[in-house]
């Protein structure tokens, strides 16, 4: 990996960082962007992010190289109202899906420039951010054709427990995944 310094962002920090998050979300989804994905264009996704830094447990570790940031991941817990688990397929018991705050952890973004992938930074920002972490579980979301993602969840520990289609305008339907924390993966 290049010399690549890392630092965690409050979500006020990352409410003020906007303009740098917005960047970074540019040259690491150049693709999808350029292929008029409605999900993914900027404006939505910026609509997504100012929700999420509501939440003042929200919390992101941002990667930069020579102060330039090259990656970022953040989540949070989801709390006892959150919809995060409205809309899953899943064999899972009723219980699975019962929140209070301190039970799960979701990991909902991990992005890198598309010019600094292949050098593990992904795979950093995402231990820095589950690793302190005090809930019992973590999930996540991952869309089934995006097999690089998706295959690096499941060496890193993670486990299908369904799908979910998020009521976000444009989402697709998506692997939803699941990881004890304090886990260490072979």
């Amino acid at each position: 990996m290049t010399d690549v310094g890392f630092s965690c962002l409050t979500a006020q920090e990352a409410a003020s960082s906007r303009d740098q998050i917005v960047d970074l979300y540019r040259r690491s989804y150049v693709e999808r962007i350029a292929r008029g994905d409605k999900f993914g264009r900027p404006e939505e996704f910026l609509r997504r992010f100012d929700s999420y830094v509501t939440n003042p447990s929200f919390g992101v570790i941002v990667a930069a190289v020579d102060d330039l940031w090259v990656g970022q991941s953040w989540g949070w817990p989801l709390g006892a109202t959150s919809r995060w688990w409205n809309g899953l397929q899943s064999n899972e018991g009723a219980d699975f899906t019962h929140e209070d705050g301190h039970r799960t952890f979701a990991l909902s973004e991990i992005m890198v420039a598309h010019d600094h992938t292949g050098h593990g930074i992904a795979h950093a920002l995402h231990d820095r951010l589950l690793d302190d972490r005090r809930e019992q579980r973590a999930t996540l979301l991952v869309n089934p054709a995006n097999t690089t993602a998706r295959s690096a969840y499941l060496r890193w520990g993670w486990t299908k427990i369904g799908t979910l289609q998020p009521s976000w305008p444009g989402a697709a339907v998506l692997d939803a995944m699941i990881r004890p924390l304090n886990l260490t993966p072979d």
